[in-house]
């Protein structure tokens, strides 16, 4: 069943398809929460804000833009305020971090990608986590940070660009 088709069936009132929803996308939007707060807590507040908000504004939702891009602005606003908050940015990936990697190894990895990341301007981090993190596409990336399409583009690119020479590969 399509997103669309799930946010018809939960504005009629049925709540098993708010579940299948949220079944969906709550793993994903935890993860993007996590990346942007480093407590775990609060990470899962933010994701359980993420959907309050988001039944709470399905009835003016009139899927003019993809459901997806949609879910995503509403966590990545949250997560902007959250970040205004807090100085820094965690970046833990439960599904990588989990593939049997010691705490030494993933604590180094979670230092690395840190560091390459810490290189980018707020935006671009953002889009390259949107792009990569999440798999969005460039035109929900472009939805959820307001930009157009061709913003969003560079931004990754060029973000890409700063990451390959920090990490000494010069493509």
């Amino acid at each position: 069943m399509s997103d669309d088709e799930l946010i018809d069936r939960i504005k009629s009132g049925d709540e098993a398809a708010a579940e299948e929803l949220i079944d969906r996308y709550y793993a994903a939007i935890l993860r993007y929460c996590g990346w942007h707060c480093p407590d775990p807590e609060r990470a899962e507040d933010l994701t359980q804000e993420t959907f309050l908000k988001l039944f709470r504004s399905l009835p003016a939702y009139r899927g003019r833009n993809k459901f997806k891009a949609y879910l995503y602005t509403i966590a990545n606003r949250l997560c902007i305020d959250e970040s205004r908050k807090m100085p820094f940015y965690s970046l833990k990936d439960a599904e990588e971090l989990a593939s049997g990697k010691n705490e030494i190894t993933q604590a180094e990895d979670r230092e690395e990608i840190g560091r390459l990341l810490g290189v980018l301007s707020e935006v671009q981090r953002e889009a390259v986590l949107l792009r990569f993190g999440q798999e969005l596409g460039f035109a929900e990336i472009a939805k959820v940070m307001g930009c157009s399409r061709r913003t969003a583009q560079s931004r990754v690119r060029n973000g890409l660009r700063l990451m390959r020479r920090e990490f000494g590969d010069e493509r």
